[in-house]
């Protein structure tokens, strides 16, 4: 136990669930050995309470820093909105310059709308999307974060949203007078959605879908989706904030030649700093001036700011060139390994947020084993991997060569027929769990 570790132990007494973002939990890593908070941060390494520094191979602060830890650029941009004033009666002129800057890397797009995260985001877009169709009912693909139009979905089926990314979301406290307004279609399943369409005929006023999660879209996915929308009067909103910046530099959908209504930006946007922005058409944009959606915080320089320096060093850098290379040598690796000390692996997702799972019948005690190991080879990882620009070719190797020893390892656990014997603590979590 460290100086983290305690720390921890102190959060969960102040704290409800003691983290503010589930997937930050230490109990979904390594319980009782994670190094739950950090000293600093630079590229891609971290140090801990105790000084211990780790090189980050698993999410990046989540996704969320795409050209690394404490990027010199995008904190230059950031002191500077800082220095000048960081909010005040009068509006920040770099909100003019983003939306002119979202909307020209997006033809397709004519005005912008800020949030400070994408959660909110999402649920602003669903708002003005419900208030351009004067419809209710919305279908949606993909995982969109918290708020009551997506959780609602469990009001009907506690498992209606296990097929999107986090098992057992818990919906209490959402109002039962939501359940039935969003209903879940699997991604790809282009039958099961027209199935779903036709079901819900009338009621549907918005489809919401991420772009890509793991696997490209398959031919004619994408267009009926599109198609069957525009002949019913429905709004598309594409949840841009995993897939945007990594695979193009904007939207994702670019690649796919998808246009859709309204695209919703967070994470990497900004490199770190609260930062959120829902672009979209004009004629469907518009009608957020007859709902009341309006924050205060939502006004601030320093977002934008960070959003701008990030979005123009992603482009001179070719940043997502970047992330495909990075993360395709890391999942080859992982491929590689598994074959040479004869492991069951499925390795998935885009090439940028790579990840793989073991094939046996306790997978989580082995991705629990994985983690404790790597950790104590100086790396934070799970079964997942978030490529930054940060992430050059020796981290590759070094941790490429790290876990080559703890395949070795789980190798040797497996065969042991116990591999829980080797574990330090307990099993990590694998989805949405009340901490004791």
């Amino acid at each position: 136990m460290g100086k983290s570790q305690d720390l921890y132990l102190k959060a969960k007494k102040l704290i409800p669930g003691g983290t503010q973002l589930l997937s930050k939990r230490p109990e979904m890593f390594l319980p009782g050995l994670w190094p739950a908070y950090y000293s600093k941060s630079s590229g891609a390494e971290i140090w801990d309470l105790d000084g211990k520094k780790y090189i980050d191979m698993s999410y990046m602060g989540i996704g969320a820093c795409i050209l690394g830890y404490a990027d010199k650029d995008v904190d230059k941009a950031a002191k500077a909105a800082i220095d000048k004033g960081s909010l005040t009666t009068l509006n920040a002129p770099e909100e003019v310059e983003l939306a002119e800057l979202l909307i020209k890397l997006h033809p397709w797009a004519d005005m912008t709308r800020y949030t400070k995260t994408g959660g909110e985001a999402m649920a602003v877009a669903v708002r003005i999307a419900r208030a351009k169709a004067k419809k209710d009912g919305i279908l949606f693909c993909g995982y969109h974060g918290w708020h009551d139009w997506y959780l609602s979905a469990n009001l009907a089926s506690d498992r209606s949203l296990d097929g999107h990314l986090l098992p057992g979301l818990n919906p209490l406290g959402v109002p039962r007078s939501l359940k039935g307004l969003a209903l879940p279609f699997a991604y790809n399943d282009t039958e099961g959605f027209l199935k779903l369409v036709e079901a819900q005929k009338g009621k549907i006023g918005v489809i919401v879908l991420e772009s890509i999660r793991n696997d490209a879209p398959k031919k004619g996915f994408l267009e009926t989706i599109r198609r069957t929308a525009t002949k019913m009067g429905i709004v598309v909103v594409v949840d841009e904030i995993t897939a945007g910046w990594r695979l193009v530099h904007g939207g994702a959908h670019l690649l796919f030649k998808f246009e859709p209504d309204i695209a919703v930006f967070g994470k990497g946007i900004s490199n770190g700093y609260p930062m959120a922005a829902i672009i979209g058409k004009r004629e469907v944009m518009e009608v957020a001036q007859d709902s009341f959606i309006s924050s205060t915080y939502w006004t601030d320089r320093i977002g934008p700011a960070a959003a701008i320096a990030a979005i123009k060093k992603m482009a001179q850098k070719k940043v997502s060139v970047h992330l495909i290379s990075t993360g395709k040598k890391v999942k080859q690796g992982w491929l590689r390994l598994a074959a040479k000390h004869g492991l069951a692996i499925h390795v998935g997702g885009m090439d940028p947020l790579g990840h793989f799972r073991f094939e046996y019948e306790e997978p989580l005690v082995l991705k629990t084993l994985f983690t404790q190991f790597m950790l104590e080879q100086g790396f934070l990882a799970t079964t997942a991997f978030y490529a930054s620009y940060a992430h050059k070719a020796t981290h590759v190797v070094q941790y490429l060569k790290a876990a080559d020893k703890a395949f070795a390892f789980i190798a040797q656990a497996v065969c042991s027929g116990e591999p829980r014997k080797y574990l330090k603590g307990t099993v990590c979590h694998g989805g949405f769990k009340r901490l004791t």
